[in-house]
């Protein structure tokens, strides 16, 4: 690379990081955009290599910020068509802890194996459990869907002694549970200043346990390990098959349940369902607490959206916009804040308004993969099914209220969930003029703002419907 041309990049790069930062905060960039280092722009192909010390490093920014680096570096040079991500030629590669859905812990992943070793002193313990210091109850927002695992965990987090341990957290990807293991670290240091937290996936507990082996280290692993205050370990279900590490653990959960310590585990099903596990291990699994985190319903998924929108305040982003996010990014929570970040860099780097133009456009991957195509026809059958009413009455002329209200939330939701106009819609309602949909769209919309039992029957069916 020509002197002049690196010096433009260094300073392309500084303007590109100093933006990311704005827009990430502190902690993330630091973690992530702040070790980039340039490499060479190929003027050929327009590739421009970004490097990382690790792969773990690499692969964690190619998955979250590869679109938003490259949207960056294409505005600030027209030059760049591409952005690669790879790890830095001849950098030594250093042991990273996977923390669930990509979080390192600090002192680049080696501070928890040191820990199983033995090898790290006790001041330490609290600045290298490896928790996301944005991950605490306050920032996890409730509703129906996941109250009681919220409840739960506060209660293993809390100064007095929980009245179940272990808390076993069963929810999908992307639903909650990584954020709740954090949050109950995070609460219970605050309650317990100098507490022995070890935070890993079981994957990396398997691995640590091997490195034990090999070392000829497996009595100072299993004893720095039982001398933890509370343990929480993530995606349990990747211990299927692994004997020595399920009787490892076992052992492990007997030795602390039995000096009153509090365990925490996290899974992607129910501990019955982990095929493979030893009888012995899915019983001490389950004998405490299995709470289930359920799907976010679209109350919830708004809630989530207006808070983190709190963070780019005084960025303004339209009602209409986050009622479409919430109504169709559905599959999980992970995935609904990503594409709202995503917008929002989107916008913030080309100067552009948020708008529902802008995010159908931008979105158009994440929509795709989320939305369920629901039918008006599907509608109405789940509507007459929740009113106890026959089908051909969403088409009658029939005046009666008891048949008349139905048939207008049905409309509501037709309008809610499709994309079909006025006239479409109502013309599958017995040919009903336009005007008639909108009149009941608009008299729903106010009766869920002032009666709560119409607005209790709508959220009830747009669960059934949006499940």
């Amino acid at each position: 690379m020509e002197d002049a041309e690196a010096v433009n990049l260094a300073a392309d790069w500084s303007d590109i990081s100093q933006g990311l930062r704005k827009d990430l905060g502190h902690q993330l960039h630091s973690q992530w955009i702040k070790p980039i280092q340039l490499g060479s722009l190929n003027r050929d192909s327009g590739t421009l290599d970004l490097y990382l010390p690790t792969e773990f490093s690499a692969n964690w920014v190619r998955d979250r910020f590869h679109d938003r680096l490259q949207l960056a570096w294409k505005i600030a040079r027209s030059e760049v068509r591409k952005v690669n991500i790879m790890v830095h030629p001849g950098r030594r590669q250093l042991p990273d802890l996977r923390l669930d859905d990509g979080r390192r812990p600090a002192n680049d992943g080696a501070s928890a194996i040191a820990v199983a070793a033995g090898t790290m002193s006790d001041s330490t313990f609290t600045s290298s459990v490896g928790l996301d210091p944005s991950l605490t109850f306050a920032a996890f927002v409730t509703g129906e869907a996941n109250i009681l695992a919220c409840n739960a965990a506060q209660r293993m987090a809390a100064l007095e002694q929980p009245q179940f341990s272990p808390l076993y957290l069963k929810a999908a990807t992307g639903q909650g549970k990584t954020h709740l293991l954090h949050a109950i670290g995070h609460g219970y240091l605050q309650a317990h200043p100098r507490a022995r937290i070890f935070y890993c996936s079981a994957e990396r507990f398997m691995v640590e346990f091997v490195q034990a082996l090999k070392a000829s280290q497996t009595i100072e692993f299993k004893a720095r390990l039982r001398s933890f205050d509370l343990l929480l370990v993530d995606d349990i279900q990747f211990i299927i098959g692994k004997a020595s590490a399920q009787e490892e653990l076992l052992y492990t959960i007997d030795a602390l349940l039995a000096e009153g310590k509090r365990l925490v585990f996290a899974a992607d099903r129910a501990p019955q369902a982990l095929d493979g596990v030893e009888p012995r291990l899915l019983s001490r699994l389950s004998m405490g607490l299995v709470a289930d985190i359920q799907p976010a319903d679209i109350e919830l998924r708004k809630k989530i959206l207006v808070s983190k929108l709190t963070r780019f305040a005084p960025l303004s982003v339209p009602e209409d916009v986050v009622d479409f996010l919430a109504r169709t990014i559905t599959r999980n929570v992970r995935e609904l804040v990503g594409g709202l970040n995503k917008l929002i860099a989107y916008a913030q780097l080309t100067g552009q308004e948020v708008s529902l133009q802008l995010a159908e456009e931008q979105l158009t991957d994440i929509l795709s993969a989320n939305r369920r195509r629901i039918t008006i026809d599907e509608i109405q059958r789940t509507v007459c099914q929740f009113y106890r009413i026959d089908r051909a009455e969403m088409s009658s002329k029939r005046r009666a209220r008891a048949v008349v209200r139905p048939r207008q939330v049905a409309m509501y939701l037709s309008k809610v969930l499709t994309p079909r106009s006025y006239p479409e819609i109502g013309r599958k309602f017995g040919g009903r003029d336009h005007s008639t949909v909108i009149h009941a769209v608009r008299l729903i919309e106010d009766l869920r703002q002032r009666d709560a039992d119409m607005d209790g029957d709508v959220r009830s069916l747009l669960r059934q419907l949006e499940s």
